[in-house]
């Protein structure tokens, strides 16, 4: 890469990180502001992923799909446009898109809502069987003054929804402007030129890196856990020179609740997944994701048909599709033991306030080093909230915070553990709990031992890893997360 390369590159890359600290820090909600469930990126003006902040693997993979539908309506410069609809450019409901046109292309952001309707506070029910229960529905629009009203209307705590909403078009006018600076002392022709070749130099890193694993067709599967039985997750590796094909023909077909993907989610996974294994140093860009193909059957799980419920196949399948690639992958190259593979997702929330959160837990050991404890694990890489801001911003109480020790697999080298966290309504709400491997533990692998299943708790009885209820003052919630997976025979 030349030095003239290595500047304007930087320069762009810093723009996507700009414009992710100014949504953070100008966002109302705790989920954006504490957790920094949120992510940014910059794209060429062909649609092409040029340049991303180190945000969330789950929402950075699905953006090409929000800028290809939001180019199709022709958006002149300066024009902003929103979505969220999971079928046209969307990951989740709660995930709002915004897609502004630049000089050079296109800025978007990508910003986890607390709430934006549906059948339950925190737009996250557990037993969602259509996308009509979730949330509001947004198709690629212009952002005008009457479709922001439309949206407020249609969101529990308006004022909170409004502030993370302008926190969000704040870093598009911080893009807008910092784009034209770059342009004004590099020039126009050359940034474009700059883009262009951004892209190429991470596909040629990739392909590189591709071409040194043995080629092959690698299979695997894995479950999910619904009320009625289990889902299965099928996928086959095929690497071929410098390319990889991702094929999850035999997948279980969509299902009547909510652990449905649709395309861009299964995408975004297998592009993290192939990016972790090659080459995670390159610049984030689109072209790392070119030499990969996925093949979904329509109809199926990871590919599902509108009008399905997704809520939880953005936080849950997408981890459990990481899961099986990375076992897949396993047999050609060493990967870790599985990490917890779920967010444990948490809503609470009445007509007064909404909270969400994920929750971290134990990620599996590797062949040189125990786990890390406490961490989330692959498509998300959110903080935590602290107890702090939790208390001080919503009427819950912290009860207790803390790892849980020994859920970690043994083997020679152990699984990381989960975490403890109990938190008390000070006022009547709503609590709903969408959450994976409560009965089964992440997997160790050459011979090390699976990592604790998880457990959730109201008031000490357990619930089901999926469930919503009513929760009284001074009812408790307690998830107990699971832990890591051991690598290796203990000795």
């Amino acid at each position: 890469m030349n030095i003239e390369l290595q500047v304007l590159g930087s320069a762009l890359r810093a723009v996507a990180e700009e414009m992710g600290a100014v949504l953070v820090r100008s966002a109302f909600s705790v989920n954006i502001k504490e957790r920094r469930d949120c992510s940014t990126a910059l794209f060429a003006q062909d649609g092409r992923m040029i340049a991303q902040a180190e945000h969330i693997p789950v929402h950075l993979g699905a953006m090409p799909e929000a800028v290809a539908a939001v180019r199709e309506h022709g958006p002149e410069p300066g024009e902003v446009f929103v979505v969220n609809d999971p079928f046209t450019g969307g990951t989740h409901l709660p995930d709002i898109t915004l897609v502004s046109r630049t000089a050079v292309g296109y800025a978007v952001s990508r910003a986890h809502y607390a709430d934006v309707g549906g059948s339950e506070p925190g737009s996250l029910p557990a037993a969602s069987s259509d996308l009509y229960q979730e949330g509001l529905v947004v198709p690629p629009v212009r952002l005008t003054d009457e479709v922001v009203a439309i949206l407020l209307a249609n969101m529990r705590n308006p004022a909170e929804r409004h502030g993370d909403l302008r926190a969000q078009l704040a870093a598009h006018r911080l893009a807008e402007l910092r784009l034209a600076e770059l342009c004004d002392r590099r020039g126009h022709e050359r940034v474009v030129a700059a883009m262009g070749e951004l892209y190429a130099y991470s596909e040629r890193r990739v392909r590189a890196a591709i071409a040194t694993l043995p080629d092959g067709r690698y299979e695997a599967a894995d479950i999910l856990e619904t009320p009625e039985g289990e889902l299965i997750v099928r996928a086959a590796v095929t690497i071929a020179g410098e390319d990889v094909e991702i094929d999850f023909s035999g997948t279980d077909s969509q299902h009547a609740g909510n652990l449905n993907c649709p395309l861009a989610v299964t995408r975004s996974a297998s592009y993290f997944v192939v990016r972790c294994l090659t080459d995670p140093d390159v610049p984030a860009s689109g072209g790392a994701f070119a030499p990969v193909r996925v093949v979904a059957p329509e109809g199926s799980l990871v590919n599902a048909r509108p009008p399905a419920a997704v809520v939880a196949g953005n936080v849950e399948t997408s981890s459990r599709i990481a899961d099986v690639l990375f076992r897949a992958f396993g047999q050609a190259v060493p990967v870790p033991a599985q990490g917890q593979g779920t967010m444990n997702n948490l809503t609470f929330g009445n007509a007064r306030f909404t909270y969400y959160e994920t929750i971290a837990g134990g990620q599996g050991a590797c062949s040189t080093a125990d786990g890390p404890s406490a961490v989330h694990v692959a498509m998300s890489n959110t903080l935590n909230t602290p107890v702090e801001a939790l208390e001080l911003a919503y009427p819950l109480r912290v009860e207790r915070y803390a790892l849980r020790l020994g859920s970690g697999g043994k083997g020679r080298f152990w699984g990381g553990d989960g975490v403890i966290r109990e938190i008390t309504a000070l006022e009547p709400c709503r609590v709903s709990i969408v959450s994976e491997r409560r009965a089964r533990g992440p997997g160790g692998t050459r011979g090390g031992e699976s990592g604790a299943p998880g457990r959730n708790l109201v008031d000490g009885d357990e619930v089901p890893a999926k469930v919503t209820l009513a929760l009284g003052a001074g009812e408790s919630v307690t998830i107990e997360t699971p832990g890591g997976g051991g690598f290796g025979a203990a000795g």
